[in-house]
């Protein structure tokens, strides 16, 4: 079996417990967490017995064959080298870093051992994310020139370690906005990016005073704490000519929230959300395709699952991932510019 331990037992650890779970040659051997409380409730859940409060004793258990990081952005560096370190492979949840020099650091760390590190990029693995990236790999859609990613909340700051800069390193634009730019950059051929223009807004906090809505609460979900974006946009140029527009919130004055994910090139483009579409032309007409699929539309569950098989894989055969920390590495510099564009309302060069 191969044996895996989960640091940090929060939301999102759910989503890698329950697909390691599923997986017939995975186990989870042990977990840990800061909250004593939590760690033992999920001990029990799970029926795991081995639990730490302390990651480094977790990562000197020989046992252990990899890790998965769902902790805090300011722990993801730190953890993915002490984990490589301590000769375990690593799945680390998004963004891979706080800053593109910790990214660096976490790339040399990789390039000096044997193990595989893979970043929690699961949108990679969606269905639809892989059924349009067959047809793109064969030519259908042409050369990619445009695309255009949007994925608004109007009321949806998590609140807890989100909404503390110092934990998370920023809003919508580092947890949400990390998602689209990197799967768009990814359906594009990875195109080296050369320029950015970005621009954040801090107008309406977290709105926490809103009632009669629920909305996602992360773990230790605090209304007081917000110092992180509300809205953040981008525009993002390439070397190939091509180039990126995105824009994400936590918190907007909007009907309702909006996911859309399009591509644009020049034998044909594609809706990837709300759901998977080809846009073609044959015989001087348009044609509007929607291929025939379980999930047309991004589906959390399988994802993860098909993530996790992913993660699996590559570390029992050395197979490279489809997630790589180099491609970790691009999207912080992304990010980072995006960021210091927003700050000093200038153009930044890469």
């Amino acid at each position: 079996m191969f044996n895996v331990g989960i640091i940090g037992v929060g939301s999102i650890s759910s989503a890698h417990i329950n697909a390691y779970l599923n997986h017939p040659e995975a186990t989870i051997l042990a977990l840990c967490d800061m909250n004593q409380q939590r760690l033992e409730e999920k001990g029990e859940a799970y029926q795991v017995k081995h639990l730490y409060t302390n990651y480094q004793e977790l990562l000197a258990n020989p046992s252990i064959d990899a890790v998965s990081i769902c902790t805090w952005n300011n722990t993801h560096a730190e953890m993915t080298i002490a984990a490589l370190q301590a000769g375990k492979h690593v799945l680390v949840e998004k963004p891979l870093s706080m800053t593109v020099e910790e990214a660096i650091a976490v790339e040399n760390a990789a390039k000096q051992s044997d193990k595989i590190v893979q970043v929690g990029f699961v949108r990679r693995h969606g269905v639809n994310a892989q059924v349009l990236k067959s047809f793109m790999d064969h030519g259908e859609l042409g050369e990619i020139y445009y695309a255009k990613a949007t994925c608004l909340r109007r009321l949806g700051n998590p609140g807890g370690w989100f909404s503390e800069h110092t934990k998370s390193g920023g809003g919508p634009l580092i947890d949400l906005g990390v998602h689209m730019i990197d799967l768009c950059w990814y359906l594009m051929g990875k195109p080296k990016p050369v320029s950015v223009v970005g621009k954040t807004y801090h107008k309406l906090g977290n709105r926490s005073n809103i009632e009669n809505l629920s909305y996602y609460k992360a773990a230790d979900y605090d209304p007081n704490h917000n110092n992180v974006e509300d809205l953040a946009s981008a525009f993002i140029k390439f070397d190939n000519g091509a180039s990126l527009f995105v824009d994400v919130s936590f918190t907007l004055h909007l009907k309702q929230d909006e996911v859309s994910i399009k591509l644009f090139g020049d034998q044909g483009g594609a809706e990837l959300e709300p759901r998977l579409n080809i846009i073609t032309e044959k015989h001087d007409t348009i044609l509007n395709i929607e291929p025939q699929i379980d999930h047309s539309t991004f589906h959390f569950p399988v994802a993860f699952s098909k993530e996790i098989a992913h993660f699996v894989e590559c570390c029992q055969t050395g197979r490279e991932s489809i997630a790589p920390v180099a491609d970790g590495v691009v999207i912080m510099r992304i990010l980072e510019k995006i960021y210091e564009s927003a700050k000093t309302e200038k153009e930044q060069i890469f």
